[in-house]
């Protein structure tokens, strides 16, 4: 499956490089909003908030009203129960929680049990995001020496879903390694979403015969993958 994402950085749409270098964005919402409305999921995530730069609350409110027909995970800057809280308040069907389960170098397994006794564990996402083979944290600045798959193991009871962005390929338009991700897919039974560099209906269609669903943004906003 198909999960067209939506970036959000200073009021606008945005793409990132490998989290660093913006190469494109967008103030007319209204056409990606119609576009994406077709899919039965859209990402949304508020880069400000992930960053500790800023927040993007209301314009995250939004887009979970408009895309009513599609149910919306979001993430960026989940801290605390409350500010999950506050995003299903706004609308987000899922959220998606990443730096906050890694404190003092360390998986806090407590943390994500809090959430998952306050929340059930379908309606959470795990980010897990690797540069170089390790989970990066806090905009990806942070590189952990905890391995992905150590981390999905360790936190498979309390979500629904993992999330996988392979930094080193994020936004490149050259792929995702799939060998990366068969791997991670044989070491859980959770479902299995990755991210970064994919860019053709083949790696898709590829994704999902091993049973992983794909988070596109680059390739559609830059044209490539039409939607």
């Amino acid at each position: 499956m198909l999960i067209p994402s939506i970036d959000l950085m200073g009021g606008k749409i945005v793409q990132l490089v490998q989290g660093e270098r913006k190469a494109l964005e967008f103030e007319d919402f209204s056409k990606w909003i119609e576009r994406f409305s077709r899919y039965p999921v859209v990402q949304i995530i508020d880069l400000d908030a992930a960053m500790g730069t800023g927040a993007n609350r209301k314009l995250v409110a939004d887009f979970c009203r408009k895309l009513a027909t599609s149910a919306t995970q979001v993430g960026g800057g989940i801290r605390t129960a409350g500010d999950a809280q506050d995003l299903f308040e706004s609308g987000a069907a899922k959220v998606i929680a990443g730096s906050s389960l890694i404190k003092n170098g360390a998986i806090d397994v407590p943390f994500a049990e809090n959430l998952s006794q306050r929340f059930g564990a379908e309606r959470l996402v795990f980010a897990v995001d690797a540069r170089g083979g390790r989970v990066a944290i806090h905009g990806w600045k942070t590189i952990t020496k905890i391995g992905p798959a150590a981390m999905m193991q360790q936190l498979e009871p309390c979500c629904s879903a993992f999330l996988y962005t392979h930094i080193d390929t994020e936004g490149l338009l050259k792929g995702i390694p799939l060998d990366v991700i068969r791997e991670l897919r044989d070491k859980t039974s959770r479902r299995l979403i990755a991210a970064g560099g994919i860019h053709r209906q083949e790696e898709i269609d590829q994704l999902d015969q091993l049973g992983v669903d794909a988070v596109v943004g680059m390739a559609i906003y830059s044209g490539l993958l039409a939607v």
